[in-house]
């Protein structure tokens, strides 16, 4: 607050990059925020929910053997995902397909619906992106257990190593698999909140009448790139998702 009075005062530039990312109450103001407040997290969680729904339900409704636009859309995402967890995972890791279909298609939607003007990008925030990081991790753990058992624990014992090494390399292995959650999660948040931050720099800047032209030109640069962003940062999350599924199911190979 010091900050923006000292710039009116001043006459200066003065802009807040991070103030997009703050959670605030739809309804009472700013009063604090409990587990039960509806904020504008929670309005564009929803709003991805219903345009997933919209897509795939309404928007293939009809099934035509000639496919209309959000029919071919569907169909291109449901068959580029269905193969990579096939052609990643195995066949065996189909019967997993729903779980990283949804996650896919929740981040993808999400990554995209955060590009919209006046809209809050909720794959920014790492409670969100923790919380399916974590999924994925304890699914993927209780999916390793169950199908092999103790033999799950191979995965952190590398036969191919020499002997003297091998101690050493399974207490490696075994913090690596606990960083996963760590590293999956604040890999999507951390790339979605630098993205929105750097256009959030250049619009203030667009305020200067010397170096509008220069910052609207990086704008629309930084956009583009933030479009492409949005879905390779959902691509490498899935995927990822994928070959951790891969080793629960074969934690030999």
């Amino acid at each position: 607050m010091a900050t923006e009075a000292h710039g009116e005062e001043t006459g200066g530039l003065v802009f807040h990059p991070l103030d997009q990312f703050i959670v605030k109450p739809l309804f009472g103001g700013e009063g604090p925020i409990h587990w039960y407040t509806i904020t504008n997290v929670t309005l564009w969680l929803a709003l991805a929910v219903l345009a997933i729904i919209a897509l795939f339900i309404f928007g293939t409704r009809g099934r035509a053997v000639v496919p209309s636009r959000s029919q071919s859309v569907a169909e291109v995402l449901y068959g580029f995902t269905y193969k990579m967890v096939e052609d990643v995972a195995g066949k065996d890791a189909v019967k997993f397909f729903p779980y990283i279909f949804t996650l896919f298609m929740f981040i993808l939607v999400s990554n995209y619906l955060g590009l919209l003007p006046m809209s809050f990008a909720t794959t920014s925030h790492i409670a969100v992106t923790a919380v399916l990081a974590l999924a994925v991790f304890l699914t993927v753990t209780i999916v390793g257990f169950v199908k092999n058992g103790v033999g799950f624990l191979s995965l952190f014992w590398v036969s191919s190593a020499p002997l003297v090494l091998r101690p050493i390399l399974a207490i490696i292995e075994l913090i690596s698999y606990f960083v996963r959650p760590v590293s999956h999660s604040i890999r999507l948040g951390g790339n979605i909140m630098a993205g929105h931050a750097v256009m959030k720099v250049f619009a203030g800047f667009a305020a200067i009448a010397a170096v509008s032209p220069i910052a609207v030109l990086s704008i629309t640069a930084i956009y583009g790139l933030e479009m492409l962003v949005a879905g390779v940062q959902a691509y490498v999350f899935t995927i990822l998702t994928v070959v951790y599924l891969k080793d629960a199911l074969h934690p030999a190979h």
